[in-house]
């Protein structure tokens, strides 16, 4: 049974479609490499940011409901994303442009012997950047080559997802003796698991927390967090496996951009499995990924009512000229 190959995307809500996309692309300098409708309720927009090839690891999506609440953090929830930038160095860059554009951050910290940056955004989305000084295992993804955030400074990848838990024991035991994680770390309540080859893009840290209500999903959380398998063969590997094991599992789900599996592992806690492939470039060119609404094949022929129902975004880049920002 080959092991998870790290983190392949992390999904949340956002309030608005429009801002997020702001926030990524010119505050965080992510590249939008699909703009698309979530294949399960067409009404809604799924944006997807990821590094420059919109390779599987670097990627951070988000859905917009229709009139869907703020949401609420707490136990019981996927509770920040990370995203991974080259160094230490980097992090002094982003606490001073993060100082310029009013974003609100923690200031570095250290955790697991990385130097981190958390932040929020208009939501209150959590999230932190990690420096990969010194790190090894899952290798990062390359930046997006024409944003705005100089190139030794960039996000490349995806880090590390938080997750707090009110029942440990549990969720421990399904990590490692499930999904083949390891523990190789804790520090007070938090505990570092990895899988694969390990390192910033494989990791996952959890939070034993008894103390804090149940968190309510809304704009503001994650919805889920995918880990990688390399191809339709692994995954059906996995599928078995999870399935064999007791979990009640989506069975397979062809996204066209990947092909999936979905398991609600604990209460409020779905994660999905994902092949790498065959990726976000199949249906459009790397000039203009992310420009225009992209369809899978079975949604096409709907083209013009989900066009009706989704309000236009105008989302081009390849015709501007986006400075660096130093």
């Amino acid at each position: 049974m080959n092991e998870l190959k790290g983190i392949h995307h992390v999904t949340a809500i956002a309030s608005s479609a429009e801002k997020i996309y702001e926030f990524f692309t010119y505050v965080l300098g992510m590249r939008l490499v699909k703009k698309t409708v979530n294949q399960d309720d067409i009404q809604t927009y799924h944006l997807f940011f990821a590094d420059d090839k919109g390779s599987a690891g670097t990627d951070m999506t988000f859905f917009d409901f229709p009139n869907i609440p703020k949401g609420t953090h707490g136990t019981n929830e996927i509770s920040k994303t990370s995203f991974r930038v080259p160094s230490d160095e980097a992090l002094d860059y982003w606490v001073k442009r993060f100082d310029r554009l009013n974003i609100d951050h923690s200031g570095i910290r250290v955790q697991f012997n990385k130097k981190t940056l958390s932040f929020t955004d208009f939501d209150d989305q959590q999230y932190q950047l990690i420096s990969d000084e010194g790190n090894n295992g899952v290798p990062s993804g390359t930046p997006w080559q024409d944003g705005p955030i100089p190139l030794e400074y960039a996000i490349t990848g995806l880090g590390p997802v938080f997750i707090r838990i009110r029942e440990f024991d549990f969720f421990k035991g399904m990590l490692e003796e499930v999904l083949l994680f390891r523990e190789i770390g804790s520090e007070g309540k938090s505990h570092l698991f990895e899988a694969g080859e390990g390192g910033n893009g494989a990791q996952v840290i959890v939070e034993h927390d008894t103390s804090m209500p149940q968190s309510q999903q809304g704009y503001g959380t994650v919805h889920h967090v995918a880990f990688r398998v390399a191809d339709r063969e692994e995954l059906n590997q996995w599928i078995d496996r999870i399935e064999g094991m007791g979990f009640h599992t989506s069975g397979y789900v062809n996204r066209f951009f990947f092909e999936s599996l979905y398991v609600r592992v604990s209460p409020h806690i779905l994660f999905e499995f994902a092949t790498d492939g065959p990726g976000f470039m199949g249906d459009e060119p790397y000039e203009t990924l992310g420009e225009k609404l992209s369809l899978p094949p079975f949604l096409e022929s709907k083209r013009a009512e989900i066009e009706s129902r989704v309000r236009p975004i105008d989302t081009t880049r390849s015709t501007k000229d986006i400075k660096k920002e130093y």
